[in-house]
């Protein structure tokens, strides 16, 4: 604020050694290593088991994004109970539930039902005590695949994809209607907007033609 009439100078105190209290980030890029080495670890801890939970896709809100997609908290218990899994234990296998998110439309219950029908397809569960597999588990076979490596084990992805509710139209996708259809609208605002005075000069012209011919 700037100092207006004869006031006093204030006295500001520039004296306190403030170098002392300044904090740097000189080890930004150490500490992104840590963390990238952390998330290897993790991942390599974890295997074959998703570092991430499956998340469902749902849209951005308001009318300016609701054209994007992104990932939503958790699937709604109508997702989970058309996928035939219960909801205690989707949190056990890495799906993500959200008791408040409500289905407001087909497309996005259908497009979630198949989300979590295609990752509990893919996804091998080891039963908890060896040799004594539950319903749902995976078979023997499957397990000593999996452990050895040699069977092919499938990337659960759970990330989303970025997609946009529509696309660009090419000009040859358009009809013949529809080509150059910027220009005829501008055309057809122009020619409403100068109706009356375009009216009025061939009024103007109309009676200075009679008049000379008279």
């Amino acid at each position: 604020m700037a100092i207006k009439h004869n006031q006093q100078i204030p006295n500001n105190h520039f004296h306190k050694d403030w170098q002392r209290r300044v904090r740097v980030h000189f080890d930004q890029p150490g500490r992104k290593k840590r963390r990238r080495e952390a998330r290897l670890q993790k991942a390599a801890k974890l295997a074959p088991r998703p570092v991430d939970k499956l998340r469902p896709i749902v849209r951005c809100p308001t009318i300016k994004y609701n054209r994007r997609v992104r990932a939503g908290r958790g699937f709604t218990f109508d997702e989970l109970k058309e996928a035939g899994i219960p909801r205690k234990f989707a949190r056990t296998i890495g799906i993500a539930v959200d008791h408040r998110r409500r289905n407001v439309s087909m497309e996005s219950l259908t497009k979630n039902v198949e989300r979590l029908k295609s990752y509990r397809a893919r996804l091998i569960l080891f039963p908890r005590v060896n040799g004594k597999p539950k319903q749902g588990d995976a078979s023997s076979e499957q397990i000593e695949a999996t452990k050895s490596g040699e069977g092919l084990l499938h990337q659960i992805r759970v990330g989303i994809a970025q997609e946009t509710g529509h696309s660009e139209v090419q000009k040859s996708e358009m009809g013949e209607g529809e080509k150059e259809a910027y220009r005829r609208l501008r055309e057809v605002r122009s020619e409403a907007r100068l109706v009356g005075v375009r009216e009025k000069r061939a009024k103007a012209k109309a009676d200075e033609a009679q008049s000379a011919k008279k």
